[in-house]
């Protein structure tokens, strides 16, 4: 009897944590198109933070670390743009030209961001705060925008 009254709340809350995964997997089923962009706009934007927050981290003593660890971050950034480049030169027509000067676009904004990051390596310790500030904005930006130009190629060029 008292074994009888275990299992019944046991195998109530069994099925009722089956029946919410089934309903979370059904709704995930049913994401919209705008909201999976919705999504992964938001994951990109946590993503940014978090290497924003990274950045935040270092003092002047930790500058070479830093620069070390941001070109790693920018050279990773490039190998992405390689990659996009190549999903672009399989395009055709209207949609390979409109893409291909997005892509220069944000090429544009990695020479920026390039430039931001030399200057860190070459700032002293009373400008660190102000490069290292704007290399933030910078590095944020050019990470945004690699994110939607992804995004774009992905809707507009099949894989």
């Amino acid at each position: 009897m008292r074994h009888t009254k275990l299992v019944i709340p046991f195998l109530l809350g069994v099925a009722l944590a089956t029946g919410c995964k089934a309903k979370a997997e059904k709704s995930a089923v049913e994401t919209k198109p705008d909201e999976t962009a919705s999504l992964q706009l938001g994951k990109a934007k946590a993503a940014t933070m978090e290497a924003a927050q990274a950045m935040e981290d270092y003092a002047y003593t930790r500058k070479a670390e830093f620069v070390v660890k941001m070109n790693k971050e920018l050279v990773a950034i490039q190998e992405e743009l390689d990659r996009l480049a190549a999903k672009v030169d399989s395009a055709a027509g209207a949609t390979k030209d409109e893409a291909k000067t997005k892509l220069e676009a944000v090429r544009e904004r990695f020479a920026q961001t390039k430039k931001q990051l030399d200057q860190a390596e070459n700032a002293t310790e009373s400008t660190w705060g102000d490069v290292k500030g704007g290399f933030r904005e910078s590095y944020a930006g050019l990470k945004d925008s690699v994110g939607i130009t992804r995004r774009w190629l992905s809707d507009k060029i099949a894989p």
